[in-house]
């Protein structure tokens, strides 16, 4: 059996509530449902059972401390030709990215290849099909100042994903608690 995987970190309720308030109003966009709403930190990709249980296993072994995080600003991907991601970003990056470090650190140690792209943190709001860029503006312009309320990181995810005609289903395969330093 193959398993497509991914590690994140989830959003309270609160929060994904409150960013869904501004996902309306632009045309082309697919917006993401509140539900599926998450800080990507590693999209590990399709692997077979036997490498699956090393990384549920290996991810066990990070430690970390709680720390707190906020969504703040609004920009796409790319960011210079036809935009196809909207995404809110995250503030500080600094401990999502070290988090994000160690456990791209116990990946590769299990054979993984790293990942290519430079980690930017952001949470995924919508895919853009062709939206109108003047609309586009405006919407980016309208939500620039967009702050969501702070919140607590102290657990992050080892997620499976499904991808339907209706768009990807995910599942929790374990989770992983960040410890304060005894």
């Amino acid at each position: 059996m193959m398993y497509r995987l991914f590690v994140s970190i989830d959003l309270p309720p609160a929060v994904k509530g409150d960013l869904s308030q501004i996902c309306y109003g632009l045309p082309g966009a697919r917006w993401v449902e509140e539900a599926q709403i998450h800080v990507t930190l590693r999209f590990i990709g399709d692997v077979d059972g036997g490498v699956f249980r090393d990384i549920r296993e290996g991810l066990a072994g990070i430690k970390g401390s709680p720390f707190a995080m906020r969504l703040a600003g609004l920009g796409v991907f790319p960011p210079r030709g036809q935009p196809r991601v909207l995404w809110a970003g995250i503030e500080p990056v600094a401990p999502v990215a070290a988090l994000r470090n160690r456990v791209e650190a116990v990946l590769v140690g299990l054979g993984l290849a790293p990942e290519g792209r430079k980690f930017s943190p952001h949470v995924t709001m919508a895919r853009l099909s062709e939206p109108p860029i003047p609309r586009l503006t405006r919407y980016l312009a309208g939500n620039a100042l967009y702050v969501s309320p702070e919140f607590e990181v102290d657990v992050f995810y080892l997620y499976s994903s499904v991808l339907t005609g209706k768009g990807a289903i995910h599942q929790i395969e374990a989770g992983y608690g960040l410890l304060p330093p005894v």
